[in-house]
C-alpha cells in the first residue's frame, strides 16, 4: 500500500475517533441533563433548572468513588441526590428520564407514591424549591455505568408537595 493511502486510512480513523468521542461527550453534557429535568418540570408549572459546577463537582466526585463497585448506595451528602446505574452504557438522557419515568406513580392528591412503587427521584426532579442541579457519569470496572445528579436546595421533605 502506498504512502498517501495509509496516511488517507490513518487520517479517517482519526476522524472516526474524533466523531465518536464528540458523540458520546454529546450525549452526557450539561444540557443532556438539563433539558429533561427542565421538561418534567416544566409539564407542571415549575420553573427551569440551572447547571451549577459545585454541585456538578460534587456530584462527577461521588460518582468517581462508585467507579470500583458501582452500587446504588446515596452519598448522604449535603444536597439532594438521585442516583442511576445500569450493567451498560447509559446516557445522561436515559438516566433522567429513568426518574421521570416514576410520575406515573405519585399522586398529587394525597402526597405518595402508589404501594410498593417509588416516586421520589420523580419528586425531586420537579420539586420547586431545588433551583441548581449537577451531575456526574462514570465507567464502572465493571463495564457499567453510575449516574448521579445532585440537587440545591435539597427536596422532598416529608409533609410538603413537590410543586
Amino acid at each position: 500500500m502506498g504512502s498517501y493511502k495509509l496516511e488517507f486510512l490513518a487520517l479517517l480513523s482519526f476522524i472516526g475517533l474524533v466523531a465518536f468521542f464528540h458523540a458520546s461527550q454529546a450525549q452526557n453534557s450539561q444540557n443532556d441533563y438539563l433539558s429533561p429535568h427542565n421538561a418534567a418540570r416544566s409539564a407542571v408549572g415549575v420553573g427551569s433548572m440551572t447547571w451549577d459546577d459545585t454541585v456538578a463537582a460534587y456530584a462527577q466526585n461521588y460518582a468517581n468513588k462508585r467507579a470500583g463497585d458501582c452500587a446504588l448506595q446515596h452519598s448522604d451528602g449535603p444536597y439532594g441526590e438521585n442516583i442511576a446505574w445500569s450493567s451498560g452504557d447509559m446516557s445522561a438522557t436515559d438516566a433522567v428520564k429513568l426518574w421521570v419515568n416514576e410520575k406515573k406513580y405519585y399522586d398529587y392528591n394525597s402526597n405518595s407514591c402508589a404501594g410498593g412503587q417509588q416516586c421520589e427521584h420523580y419528586t425531586q426532579v420537579v420539586w420547586r424549591n431545588s433551583v441548581r442541579v449537577g451531575c456526574g457519569r462514570v465507567r464502572c470496572n465493571s463495564g457499567g455505568t453510575f449516574i448521579t445528579c445532585n440537587y440545591y436546595p435539597r427536596g422532598n421533605y416529608i409533609g410538603q408537595r413537590p410543586y
